[in-house]
């Protein structure tokens, strides 16, 4: 069930190519994007990476459907598809913000009055399917857990990285930080 780092590669660049949700750019751009905003943040390796593969998951679940784009009527639970096939590869440095991507989202709608508002109407209708904002215990839950920080900033990369046309490294460019943290 795990995969090597060239099988994570390849799926990057053949099912990357697939519109990233409701937004205006495909799943690659918005990956690059999200680790170059990391890479540009001074973010540590293992953030790099996992902002490069935070939405891997979605990748996968078409992979496994063989379907054209991803499913914007559910929630697919992208955040935990992809840990058991990167759990044997990456520390959890990695896996720890991928997993909680999802929840700091949740997270960032109760501690920040404005975040709602300049999200996306993608991940607001996103949001509502992933259960929406946190109340009070939920969030102190959240933020108490090893990585959530991490993932918090991961989080905010994620919801700038949605910007068409935009130009960032390839995928190549980040070839270094996943051989450095691959297990």
């Amino acid at each position: 069930m795990s995969l090597n780092l060239q099988e994570v590669k390849n799926l990057l660049l053949r099912r990357g190519q697939t519109q990233y949700g409701l937004e205006a750019i495909n799943q690659l751009q918005h990956a690059l994007q999200c680790a170059h905003l990391a890479e540009q943040a001074g973010e540590s390796s293992e953030t790099i990476v996992a902002s490069l593969l935070h939405d891997f998951g979605h990748l996968l679940a078409a992979e496994r459907e063989g379907a054209v784009e991803h499913d914007t009527t559910e929630d697919d639970l992208h955040q935990f598809i992809a840990l058991p096939f990167l759990r044997a590869l990456f520390p959890d440095a990695v896996l720890e913000p991928i997993r909680m991507h999802v929840d700091a989202k949740r997270y960032l709608c109760l501690i920040d009055p404005g975040y709602w508002s300049d999200l996306s109407l993608a991940s607001k209708h996103s949001l509502e399917q992933q259960g929406g904002a946190f109340n009070e215990a939920q969030a102190q839950a959240f933020i108490a857990q090893p990585f959530a920080e991490e993932a918090v900033r991961l989080r905010r990369y994620d919801d700038l990285a949605k910007i068409q046309d935009k130009v960032v490294p390839g995928l190549e460019h980040y070839e270094e930080h996943l051989t450095q943290v691959a297990i």
